[in-house]
């Protein structure tokens, strides 16, 4: 199992790679949430160690307020940090899917 440290900005399509996206733009999810992601790891099987809803990557120090979304996860997983990343944006999509009504 490999831990290591997720931030919101990492899965944020508003965000370039430079201030710190590490999934593709067609993977990526606007605006995540701390919930959503903390949901869609409880749901891909990984342990959350910790949460800290109070930190920012310090990444994100020169960037207006409005891409600013604080929290930091650490998180133990069976997947690489990529994969793992790539998994929860998966899931955040499918949570943000409107359910079909019959």
């Amino acid at each position: 199992m490999k831990k290591f440290v997720i931030w919101p900005n990492e899965i944020d399509a508003r965000l370039s790679k430079k201030y710190g996206r590490q999934v593709s733009k067609t993977s990526a999810v606007s605006t995540p949430k701390l919930k959503e992601i903390v949901d869609a790891i409880r749901y891909i099987d990984a342990k959350i160690i910790e949460i800290d809803e109070n930190k920012l990557n310090p990444r994100l120090s020169g960037l207006d307020e409005e891409f600013k979304i604080r929290g930091m996860i650490k998180v133990e997983s069976r997947y690489g940090k990529s994969e793992t990343l790539r998994l929860i944006a998966e899931k955040i999509k499918e949570f943000r899917k409107p359910k079909k009504r019959r």
